[in-house]
């Protein structure tokens, strides 16, 4: 544990240690906040800058990968580091926050580039900032004519709720819209002071949305995800995104196979309403973008007909926009060829059993549930 301290920097909050509940890794928050030894593994496909920030970096502190949409980094600060970030070659190492002549040189380089109309406020975590100076930067921000919108990215409501009082809500809603992304990874730190720091924003019109990211050993579990999601949306927090973890050195304990994440996707689909499911995502290696994951639910395509499968397992043939008919039916080519996923692309109507045949294994697992 000393060796990890070491080589990634260490902080938790009173508030945040006080949700431990078992200090071994059993713990999901101990999981999260505390050094383990693990850390100090180094596959070499893990690096520093997994994402390739620094070489999409256009002016110091202003990652611009994605052409209408900008990263500024405002603070290498936060108020506990997660033993997960994807930022550890800087949160934390030194704490600072930008410069005001590096935000001079952001704001001028986002007025030269007006397809850039999102901007993503990030670090570190900019809560840990003075009101006043983060709204000298929200302020720069929203100066710049082509920006629509604002997004801020924070996990103070998850180790610091108090932080979220009322003279920061206040100033939020002068510079109207901007967009909160919370940091929620499991249910315990959903604690009733939390919901509160969400309510809080929620009622000040700020639209949150919450990343999640899978972590091995500590949500690599389906009914422990929805639970997760469900609370959060009681407290008006839209699931928005569920991280791959990334390639950042430290974290390969915490890794999951995408397989792991394709199977919650899949449990989800259908026990919960489409607004508390969140979009599976790989953030790719060397600058390569979000890819969403998804559960493959296209079976079969045709000319006339596409095969699809249903959350319960179930195979529906789809109609496509209709086109004069080329090719033989299933009728055409005898008796035996009317079953099966063939005669539903040829917009034969087959029997649900014949459709469990036709695609046993994901028809089983829908009907006997989440293994």
């Amino acid at each position: 544990m000393a060796e990890a301290a070491g080589r990634f920097p260490m902080a938790v909050t009173p508030y945040y240690a006080s949700l431990i509940r078992c200090l071994d890794t059993s713990d999901p928050v101990f999981s999260m906040c505390i050094p383990d030894g693990r850390e100090t593994a180094d596959p070499p496909f893990l690096e520093d800058d997994p994402l390739g920030e620094e070489a999409d970096m256009a002016v110091p502190g202003l990652v611009h990968r994605y052409r209408d949409r900008a990263l500024l980094l405002a603070t290498t600060t936060c108020a506990a580091y997660c033993r997960h970030c994807t930022r550890k070659r800087a949160a934390g190492q030194t704490e600072t926050r930008i410069a005001p002549a590096r935000l001079a040189q952001a704001v001028d380089y986002l007025s030269v580039h007006p397809e850039i109309h999102d901007v993503i406020i990030s670090g570190g975590d900019p809560f840990t900032l003075g009101t006043h100076a983060l709204e000298r930067i929200i302020r720069a921000v929203r100066n710049v004519p082509s920006v629509d919108i604002i997004r801020i990215g924070t996990r103070t409501p998850v180790v610091l709720p108090m932080r979220i009082d009322d003279g920061l809500v206040r100033m939020l809603r002068r510079y109207r819209p901007v967009y909160v992304n919370l940091h929620f990874n499991h249910p315990a730190e959903l604690t009733p002071a939390a919901e509160a720091a969400c309510e809080r924003l929620a009622d000040a019109g700020v639209p949150l949305g919450n990343q999640t990211v899978l972590l091995r050993g500590v949500n690599d579990n389906a009914p422990l995800l929805a639970e997760l999601f469900r609370r959060l949306l009681r407290v008006r927090v839209r699931p928005y995104y569920l991280f791959q973890c990334d390639l950042v050195r430290g974290v390969e304990h915490f890794r999951t196979p995408l397989a792991r994440g394709i199977e919650i996707m899949e449990y989800l689909r259908g026990r919960l309403s489409g607004l508390a499911i969140p979009t599976f995502v790989v953030d790719a290696p060397h600058g390569g973008g979000k890819i969403p994951i998804l559960p493959n639910y296209i079976v079969s395509t045709s000319p006339t007909h596409t095969v699809l499968r249903n959350f319960a397992g179930d195979l529906v043939s789809y109609p496509e926009p209709y086109r004069e008919p080329d090719g033989l039916s299933p009728a055409a080519a005898g008796p035996r060829a009317a079953d099966g996923v063939w005669a539903l692309a040829c917009g034969v109507r087959v029997p649900a059993e014949t459709c469990a045949l036709a695609h046993p294994a994901s028809f089983r697992r829908a009907r006997t549930g989440y293994t």
